[in-house]
């Protein structure tokens, strides 16, 4: 029986991977299970070596609910530590690069499907637009493509993780079987990825992730990447280049550069008012009202305030500066841990792939941070948990070859 529900678990974790791209419930539902067959398995439980700033982003959690008073509407954040389980039931049930890379190949064809209905959906708002006499942008912006998901920006996370790994294997791994259709997968995914039109994503986090590739592939095409981008960009459909030129000529309300000017200013002022454990999770919204600074004329700009667009952010003024750092010095050890493999003798370039593709990931998701809250979306945070447990993975192979 042992041995069946070690497979078991490896095969449930497995669908609730996949099942992120398409289903959160499902997604969900498969990772108890999981966890389930996992802890009646005899496959001994493990966790990468973050266990310490990780139990201490967790305590600080804790912490911070209790000494808020409102421990009821923070709870939500404490049933969302489930999600961890991922990182739990992948380092657990997975043992072999192959496994990770059809799993990476299997993201790969599903984002590919969501992403070619989001071009569908792409015309289809487009069509829309013309037959109500309306701009297209200003008709597009408030309700973009999102594929299988509900919302373009869990939509948009999701293809720039899937990408950035696709990517690396692209370049890294000497398996060449599925590196053609992989190719045409990526041009697909880049287009659905810069048609989604959010900033923080096409223009700041999967740049970064994709410059870390190409100098690791090939150094040169780091400068030849502005130039490629110019380009595009003068071939572009118009609301793109007008996507692109509202970083300094917003649209009024329509774009969220003021939007995001006053989320910075009063997650600072939280912060100095609450430096060591924050207001509690789920506060940022019931409590945004009254720590927006006096001089910000009301009433406030259209736009989204549950919270502050910025993982540094709202990492400390909703749970303290202490707990927001031992989140990052756990992200800031994944990747030293990462790159040190890197630097060493792998045993194998499948290895090299997986490690470069999970630190692409990571300094993605870091750069998209500072213009959103990602880590807080669930199925983005399964995806970047899953990565860090590949890259584990693919450090023990490294460390059996040294």
């Amino acid at each position: 029986m042992k041995p069946y529900l070690d497979r078991a678990a490896f095969y449930l974790t497995c669908g609730s991977l996949i099942s992120i791209l398409f289903s959160i419930a499902v997604s969900q539902i498969l990772l108890a299970l999981a966890l389930a067959a996992l802890l009646l398995s005899s496959e001994p439980l493990r966790l990468p070596p973050i266990k310490l700033p990780l139990a201490l982003f967790v305590a600080g959690t804790i912490v911070s609910l209790l000494v808020s008073g409102h421990i009821r509407e923070g709870t939500p954040q404490i049933r969302k530590f489930f999600v961890l389980a991922v990182l739990l039931v992948v380092y657990s049930t997975f043992r072999k690069i192959r496994e990770i890379r059809v799993v990476i190949l299997l993201w790969t064809a599903v984002a590919t499907l969501s992403a070619v209905r989001s071009l569908f959906q792409f015309l289809q708002k487009y069509r829309d637009a013309q037959e109500q006499h309306q701009n297209f942008y200003n008709f597009y912006i408030g309700a973009r493509i999102s594929g299988f998901m509900s919302h373009w920006m869990t939509f948009g996370g999701e293809e720039m993780i899937v990408l950035l790994l696709l990517a690396s294997f692209l370049f890294f791994s000497a398996a060449p079987r599925w590196k053609t259709a992989g190719w045409m997968c990526a041009i697909v995914l880049a287009a659905s990825m810069v048609l989604g039109l959010t900033r923080s994503i096409f223009l700041l986090g999967f740049p970064v992730g994709l410059l870390y590739l190409l100098w690791f592939w090939h150094k040169w095409l780091v400068a030849a990447v502005p130039v490629a981008a110019v380009l595009v960009l003068l071939v572009s459909p118009a609301v793109l280049r007008e996507r692109v030129t509202s970083i300094v000529q917003p649209h009024g309300q329509t774009d969220s550069n003021e939007h995001r000017a006053i989320l910075r200013e009063t997650g600072v002022a939280m912060i100095r008012a609450h430096p060591w454990f924050g207001l509690g999770p789920e506060q940022i919204k019931a409590q945004f009202e009254q720590w927006v600074p006096a001089d910000i004329p009301r009433p406030l700009p259209e736009g989204w305030y549950g919270h502050l667009h910025n993982i540094y952010l709202q990492y400390a003024a909703e749970r303290g500066l202490p707990t927001a750092l031992a989140l990052f010095w756990m992200i800031g050890k994944i990747l030293w841990d990462f790159a040190r493999a890197l630097r060493g003798k792998l045993a194998s370039t499948e290895a090299r792939f997986v490690l470069h593709g999970a630190i692409a990931v990571i300094l993605a998701i870091l750069a998209e941070g500072f213009l959103e809250y990602n880590l807080g979306d669930s199925e983005v945070l399964t995806l970047f948990l899953a990565v860090v447990g590949f890259g584990y993975i693919a450090r023990e192979d490294a460390e059996v070859a040294a």
